[in-house]
């Protein structure tokens, strides 16, 4: 099946092709084919990744698989949530967003939960006015590290400590990670939904 990514990530796009490559799924990025980024006006993550299917099905012909993805942070009151890429301003710059966040961690004092999960939002759609598009969800829980530790992944990765891997994120192997993360669960979901479909 070919499908357009609403999205011109080319980290998320290479996640999502080796975990979705096996099924004989092709992935194209929305910019090979022209396609501008869709406006995510929305305080949800549904509400944006369904926002930026349908604006790539309609602008390809093609059906859209879009996700919105962030990291909840217990102590910030979910955010930054469906900020998380911009947290730091413009332009996107995971080393500013991640040197914010450990700031307004700090500024709460050394008692504060570290608790977060990184959640991820998938939606499918056959069309842009799919009147039955696919959802599904996914998240990953861990503690925030006061340092980021390791090079891998993207985004938050070097941040989030998952205790039973003993590892941060970014220190986990690809294959490990994408099938234990927000988005590799949240496909897993989309896929079976997927087959049940037909």
């Amino acid at each position: 099946m070919k499908l357009v990514l609403a999205s011109n990530n080319a980290k998320k796009l290479g996640e999502l092709h080796a975990i979705l490559a096996p099924l004989g799924w092709e992935l194209i990025a929305q910019g090979e084919l022209g396609v501008s980024e869709a406006e995510e006006p929305y305080c949800t993550f549904v509400e944006n990744a369904l926002a930026k299917a349908r604006h790539a099905a309609r602008v390809t012909g093609l059906p859209a698989l879009a996700d919105d993805s962030g990291l909840c942070v217990d102590a910030l009151g979910g955010a930054p949530g469906v900020l998380s890429a911009r947290y730091g301003g413009e332009p996107k710059s995971d080393a500013r967003n991640n040197e914010k966040l450990l700031a307004e961690l700090a500024a709460l004092g050394p008692g504060v939960s570290r608790r977060a999960h990184f959640v991820c939002v998938i939606v499918f759609v056959r069309s842009a006015d799919d009147p039955q598009p696919l959802i599904a969800e996914g998240e990953w829980h861990g503690e925030l590290l006061p340092a980021a530790d390791g090079d891998g992944g993207f985004g938050y990765d070097p941040l989030l400590w998952i205790t039973d891997c003993q590892a941060s994120v970014a220190n986990l192997p690809a294959a490990e990670k994408h099938r234990r993360s927000h988005r590799g669960q949240a496909l897993a979901r989309l896929v079976e939904r997927l087959r049940q479909r037909g």
